[in-house]
């Protein structure tokens, strides 16, 4: 069986992120994966528990910890429909996670917009960009465009 391909998880993170958006949540999903296998799911869980720090990549990340018993994750790759803030990037850091694999640029609140090109995950993690880029901007255009 070949490897499911980077398209397939962050269609997965996009079913997540549909879910935050019909609960009212801005809608980011984050799935983890490692031997291509999905371990733990999240979206945006900050209005539902009143915490804002209940991103999709936390809630994904304790998931993760909790199914493994380990508090690293090398071996694993996290989908997530919008670029991690700085609070998300800080947590993938001590996870010492291998991969993280973004749709939609966040120029806003994105880590981007405060690190510049200075890199806050792990060394060793690599970075890819722009998977599913449009599906991933479009959820957020239109959970936005429906609340102004």
């Amino acid at each position: 069986m070949e490897p499911r391909s980077d398209v397939y998880f962050m269609e997965q993170a996009l079913k997540e992120a549909r879910l935050a958006y019909e609960e009212g949540e801005v809608p980011v999903g984050a799935v983890v994966v490692v031997q291509d296998k999905i371990i733990a799911r999240g979206h945006n869980e900050v209005e539902k528990l009143n915490d804002p720090t209940a991103h999709a990549e936390i809630i994904a990340l304790t998931s993760a910890f909790n199914y493994l018993g380990a508090k690293y994750l090398p071996d694993a790759t996290l989908y997530v429909t919008v670029e991690p803030c700085l609070m998300c990037a800080g947590a993938l850091y001590w996870s010492k996670i291998g991969r993280i694999v973004w749709g939609a640029d966040d120029e806003k609140n994105g880590h981007l917009r405060i690190t510049g090109t200075t890199s806050p995950f792990h060394p060793k993690a690599t970075i890819t960009k722009g998977v599913c880029k449009e599906s991933c901007t479009q959820l957020m255009q239109a959970f936005f465009r429906e609340r102004r």
